[in-house]
């Protein structure tokens, strides 16, 4: 009997896969490897800093809404 052609190429592209996640996982790990990580003081220093400006620009846009709100209920007589 005849082997089917489509039999071992679907093998062979599933074994491809394979070797590729395996491969692209293996990279992944490499790279982590050379990242450098920072500091717990330098962590908690960004993070403060990122608090504080999403804060600083929330409270803006509370009073730049504030006021557009009160020009907008001057013009309509509100």
């Amino acid at each position: 009997m005849a082997r089917d052609p489509g039999i071992t190429r679907r093998i062979g592209a599933q074994a491809a896969r394979r070797a590729f996640n395996v491969r692209i996982f293996g990279e992944v790990i490499a790279e982590l490897r050379r990242v450098t990580w920072p500091s717990r003081q330098e962590t908690m220093r960004l993070t403060l800093m990122v608090i504080s400006v999403a804060i600083s620009v929330g409270a803006f846009l509370y009073l730049v809404d504030l006021g557009f709100s009160q020009i907008v209920a001057l013009l309509l007589g509100n």
